[in-house]
């Protein structure tokens, strides 16, 4: 597990998205929104909290989208999700659960590929471009954002920040998402989907809204409060007010 600080200008925006999984347009739909409607800055940064690989059937296109996006914005920082970290285990590059990644969504992103799901290990990795392996393997686990901890699925409450393990970084839900906290900031997190942004101020914010479930994606200024959503299998991204952080 490892925990980085990022700092940003006074003033400069923070525009964390929620789970993508595998769903190209609408995340392309919303990253377009920021640069035009939003007028992105090379100053401000964009986060992402996991997850962007799997259940849908476009996770090629994805990484794809996310990379090139990073050469233009290169503040934009991505958090790893269990499935990318299922899947490299899955490939023999470390992380845990490979073995039921094919279960788990894995299927349709092997299949983005062109890739038979019988196909040899050495011969997935082959078809997987450099970049996307690259991507992967640096993905952060935590960051810490002024006064907001943003992390994939949560933190274990009974323990402190920096002794936090990749099994709660990833796939803790209740024992997290129900109880009180006492980390000091707002943690923003994924991984469990609602139908809408999850509201537990000022102890979390969770921005899984089910897009790949057939719901929306959704992202969070963190300076504003300004929360902006694209419906699945739309490209009208909608700003939708604000929320007092």
């Amino acid at each position: 597990m490892s925990t980085s600080s990022v700092t940003t200008a006074a003033g400069k925006r923070v525009y964390v998205l929620g789970d993508i999984h595998g769903c190209v347009a609408e995340t392309e739909a919303m990253l377009n929104y920021l640069v035009s409607s939003e007028a992105l800055t090379k100053e401000d940064l964009v986060l992402f909290l996991g997850d962007y690989i799997d259940r849908g059937a476009e996770s090629n296109q994805v990484l794809d989208l996310l990379i090139g996006f990073k050469k233009s914005w290169p503040l934009t920082r991505f958090l790893k999700g269990n499935h990318e970290d299922m899947m490299l285990d899955f490939l023999g590059f470390g992380g845990k659960l490979g073995s039921a990644y094919l279960y788990n969504g894995g299927l349709e992103t092997i299949q983005s590929y062109g890739l038979s799901v019988f196909a040899p290990a050495d011969e997935m990795i082959a078809a997987i471009p450099d970049s996307h392996l690259e991507f992967l393997k640096a993905l952060d686990s935590i960051l810490v954002v002024g006064n907001f901890i943003c992390v994939h699925a949560g933190l274990d409450p009974m323990v402190g920040l920096d002794d936090q393990v990749d099994s709660n970084i990833l796939w803790i839900r209740e024992e997290f998402i129900g109880v009180e906290h006492d980390f000091g900031k707002t943690i923003i997190f994924g991984h469990t989907p609602h139908k809408d942004i999850l509201r537990h101020l000022p102890y979390k914010i969770g921005l899984d809204t089910g897009l790949v479930f057939g719901h929306k994606l959704s992202c969070l200024e963190l300076t504003s409060g300004a929360v902006f959503e694209v419906a699945k299998d739309s490209s009208k991204v909608e700003a939708k007010g604000k929320i007092k952080l």
